[in-house]
């Protein structure tokens, strides 16, 4: 099943669809025996269905990101040569309708679950003497939009991770690299519908005709794809390049929106970009 025992082997979260499963396949394609791990254990038979080895890992669920780190190690007789750390969902709502149990919610896939994979590779990685952990950030990681509060200080939360870790890691042959998404095409706006039904309460919302004037027709109506949205492949070729290039970058960017707004929160005040922002 997949790549030859000798191919290099990557670990991938989220893939059962967008970014993660264009990875899979590309990862695949340039000789690399992928793990395209899921949260859900119906999409992993889908996977392994295409060939892939799946092995079931919920970020928010502890037991599963042993299991199926096992299972990975297992397979390749104890090494493992990248992890691709792309697994996420989102939260819309107002930040003033966030309860303190919707952000431990998302927070303990975002963050902890990543994070705890991330430490239970590192020793694996220290003792084959390399390695590669790619986090998948966005743009909400350098600035914040309206109604993306929880999803963004997530991935703020893993900026400051990644970025703390890869200074720390200086001293060893392990690479610690961020890529920084823009608008790509995926399920991610749908897959939030229920989690913003579970958790935000916008018909008691001081802001209820705002989520009936804007929010809720963007999550409740496919209108296809947004004009400026990159193919998930674009991301898939940075990861590539952090994976294959003998001197990845830190940090790759990854859409024209994801240079302007870096950019921006360089140059601008703070009262400056969020007018910026605010005018969409």
């Amino acid at each position: 099943m997949g790549n030859s025992k000798n191919s290099k082997t990557i670990l991938i979260t989220g893939c059962s669809s967008g970014i993660g499963y264009d990875a899979a396949h590309g990862m695949r394609a340039a000789g690399w025996r992928v793990f395209a791990s899921c949260r859900k254990r119906d999409d992993c038979n889908r996977l392994i269905g295409e060939g892939f080895e799946s092995p079931l890992i919920n970020y928010s669920d502890s037991t599963t990101i042993q299991s199926g780190l096992a299972e990975v190690i297992e397979a390749t007789g104890g090494t493992l040569d990248a992890v691709f750390n792309n697994g996420a969902f989102a939260l819309p709502g107002a930040v003033e309708d966030l309860p303190r149990d919707g952000l431990r919610d998302i927070f303990e896939c975002n963050v902890f679950g990543l994070h705890e994979l991330t430490r239970a590779v590192l020793p694996i990685m220290r003792a084959q003497g390399h390695g590669r952990i790619i986090n998948c950030s966005s743009v909400l990681g350098l600035v914040t939009m309206k109604w993306r509060g929880a999803y963004s200080a997530s991935k703020f939360a893993l900026e400051g991770l990644t970025d703390t870790l890869r200074i720390e890691m200086r001293d060893t042959p392990i690479e610690i690299i961020l890529i920084e998404p823009g608008p790509i095409t995926t399920d991610i706006r749908k897959n939030s519908i229920p989690h913003f039904e579970r958790w935000i309460n916008w018909k008691d919302s001081a802001r209820r005709e705002e989520y009936e004037g804007g929010l809720l027709d963007r999550l409740y109506t496919d209108n296809g794809p947004d004009k400026i949205d990159l193919p998930p492949s674009a991301v898939t070729a940075k990861l590539l390049h952090a994976c294959q290039s003998q001197r990845p970058k830190p940090r790759y960017y990854l859409h024209k929106a994801t240079y302007v707004m870096g950019a921006l929160r360089r140059i601008l005040s703070t009262r400056m970009l969020d007018w910026v922002i605010s005018k969409g």
